[in-house]
């Protein structure tokens, strides 16, 4: 149930801040850098191999749920090429419209690839408009994602065009990396062209020891007792799938801070997993 923060107990929100500020008062009182998320609401990282799903490394709070964000373009993509919506990599290409009112950096024509790669709301959000309520749904229901809700209605969201979006659509981390997995292994109800034209749009990065990582990130706020945004509770997602010659991992990271940025603490959340993959899978 959602008391303080949605996606967050009361309770488990006070355990964190006490853990949390316990840690940097240790830190302090011994001279040690504060490390950036040392105040963490929230954080947890989840590696899997893909074949057998065996657990590489798990840490912090991967079951509890949180909004999916930009995450959701994943298998929104899934959903867009299996529907016939979206036929290739960079086709449809659609023009932007004035009358969607979306930041400077959105305001151009987009096609899947660009979609997925600068992250673009609106052309999610036509996919959803060409889907349909009833298709779209029903796609989550079949997905099995998250805790498959997409009525909408925190902050007067739109269930069809908003729903993923700090709304009633939410994962854990522990959902994200088994949904990945269940894409890569070819178990979820899309046909194959979808997956594989999913893949190919998804951005991918170069990690040390030869690692290949591909994944979307995702970022916004957690709600306050209000139902607004929580100018201190940023949340950040970087959710995908790693490659080195024979070896495959799927994986999700996620944090809430507790503070105000500047910008998205995505971009941060992506490059720590980026920089950490290779360790924690190393060491196994």
């Amino acid at each position: 149930m959602v008391i303080a923060f949605a996606g967050l107990s009361h309770a488990f929100t006070r355990r964190r801040l006490a853990k949390s500020s316990a840690v940097a008062a240790l830190l302090v009182m011994s001279g040690l850098a504060l490390p950036a998320h040392a105040a963490d609401v929230a954080a947890c990282t989840v590696v899997l191999d893909q074949e057998s799903g065996e657990t590489l490394h798990r840490d912090g709070d991967c079951e509890d749920r949180f909004y999916p964000q930009s995450t959701f373009k994943l298998p929104l993509a899934m959903m867009g090429y299996d529907a016939g919506i979206l036929t290739g990599p960079t086709a449809p290409r659609w023009d932007y419209k004035t009358e969607w009112k979306r930041p400077e950096r959105e305001r151009k024509a987009v096609d899947p690839t660009i979609w997925e790669r600068d992250s673009i709301v609106w052309y999610s959000q036509e996919i959803t408009r060409r889907l349909g309520s009833a298709r779209f749904a029903d796609y989550i229901a079949k997905l099995e994602y998250g805790n498959r809700d997409v009525t909408g209605g925190p902050g007067g969201t739109d269930g069809l065009t908003e729903s993923w979006l700090m709304s009633s659509l939410s994962i854990s981390a522990d959902e994200q990396a088994d949904f990945i997995r269940r894409f890569r292994t070819g178990v979820l109800p899309i046909s194959r062209r979808a997956a594989e034209m999913t893949e190919t749009i998804v951005p991918s990065f170069e990690a040390a020891d030869g690692w290949i990582i591909h994944g979307k990130t995702g970022s916004g706020r957690l709600r306050d007792k209000a139902g607004k945004p929580a100018q201190n509770r940023p949340l950040g997602w970087f959710v995908g799938w790693a490659e080195k010659g024979d070896r495959k991992l799927v994986f999700a990271r996620v944090r809430v801070a507790d503070r105000n940025p500047k910008g998205p603490i995505s971009f941060e959340v992506r490059d720590s997993l980026i920089a950490d993959l290779p360790k924690l899978v190393n060491e196994r």
